[in-house]
């Protein structure tokens, strides 16, 4: 049975993760809002600009390399859209990078990795 290849960073494919999610949010202006009739006016900058909510159980090594994706400013990203079920490629960031200690063996643990994948 084949996997689907969930994320690809800069060329890199990374692990079958424990939990992704694909979110599409709109960008809005400041000038949007409630008028004085009481109606809400959106004025949108950008729409569906993706975030992916992603986590991980991995080794030292995945952690390692997750990690230095981590200190990177922006990251080649090929990811699964569940919209369309193909896979698509944007610029993207790291934000909340969150690293757990799971379980500690002698090849020095098993750890959960989260973050949330940004679109420029």
């Amino acid at each position: 049975m084949a996997f689907i290849q969930y994320l690809t960073f800069d060329g890199t494919a990374l692990p079958l993760p424990d939990s992704y999610e694909v979110q599409m949010d709109d960008v809005e202006a400041d000038s949007g809002g409630e008028t004085e009739a009481g109606t809400v006016q959106r004025d949108v900058v950008r729409a569906g600009v993706v975030s992916i909510p992603v986590t991980f159980s991995v080794s030292a090594k995945w952690l390692k390399i997750l990690t230095e994706f981590k200190q990177q400013e922006k990251i080649t990203v090929e990811y699964f859209d569940a919209e369309t079920l193909t896979v698509k490629t944007a610029e993207m960031y790291v934000e909340g990078y969150k690293a757990s200690l799971v379980k500690d063996t002698s090849l020095k643990g098993l750890w959960t990795v989260s973050f949330t994948l940004r679109e420029f």
